[in-house]
């Protein structure tokens, strides 16, 4: 049996215990029905290595398969949005790198069981970009990232619009945290015209979705 901890020292300093597989299955059936939606978004704060947002990205992949596998640009399209739709957050720098390869790999396994040699290093390096601003270094408590400037956490909103092309707005986690006079309900609510609207900090225009690494100049 694959052991929960890493070490004692990280347990100590760092209350870190990964979730087993078990467990992870028993409560994302829970919410089963969101996450057979590929645009339904999803954010674990103690991400870890990234066991719950690996789950939650092979259950959309699946959706996207079966409705998309006969046509290799949708699948591209709707798996890039799949991989988008998923953020964590944690305190340990090695879990966020592990955590970005191991969704990067589940992405890329299936990708390459499709379409093997038809496959596009555009679509992988969109992928790896949008992994990169959306599986963050940082603190959830303090809302900031870890290191010597550290800085209030930004999280990308993606959204798909017409022809292939996607959509970008960034958000400080502050302010997707902030309440509507609704008790309870920010970003991540499904309440339709009572759901809280926050203000993005960047809202840039669309752009092709394989051409995402090369369209933001950071």
């Amino acid at each position: 049996m694959k052991s929960q901890i890493k070490s004692k020292h990280r347990v100590n300093e760092y209350g870190e215990v990964l979730t087993p597989k078990h467990i992870v299955y028993a409560m994302i059936n829970i919410v089963k029905q969101e996450c057979d939606r590929i645009d339904s978004r999803f954010l674990e704060p103690a991400c870890g290595t990234g066991n719950f947002l690996i789950e939650i990205l092979e259950r959309k992949l699946r959706v996207v398969e079966v409705r998309y596998a006969t046509s290799q640009l949708e699948y591209e399209r709707y798996a890039a949005l799949a991989v988008s739709s998923l953020y964590g957050i944690d305190i340990l720098e090695d879990n966020v790198e592990e955590c970005r390869k191991r969704l990067f790999e589940t992405f890329n396994s299936a990708y390459m069981r499709l379409f093997r040699v038809k496959t596009k290093e555009l679509c992988r390096e969109s992928v790896h970009y949008i992994l990169r601003k959306n599986i963050v270094h940082g603190d959830a408590l303090s809302l900031k990232t870890i290191g010597e400037n550290n800085k209030p956490i930004i999280f990308s909103e993606w959204s798909l619009v017409s022809g292939g092309m996607l959509k970008r707005r960034d958000f400080t986690f502050e302010e997707l945290l902030n309440c509507s006079p609704i008790e309870g309900t920010n970003l991540f609510s499904d309440l339709g015209e009572n759901a809280f609207i926050p203000r993005p900090l960047n809202d840039f225009p669309p752009v092709h979705f394989l051409e995402v690494t090369h369209a933001y100049d950071e």
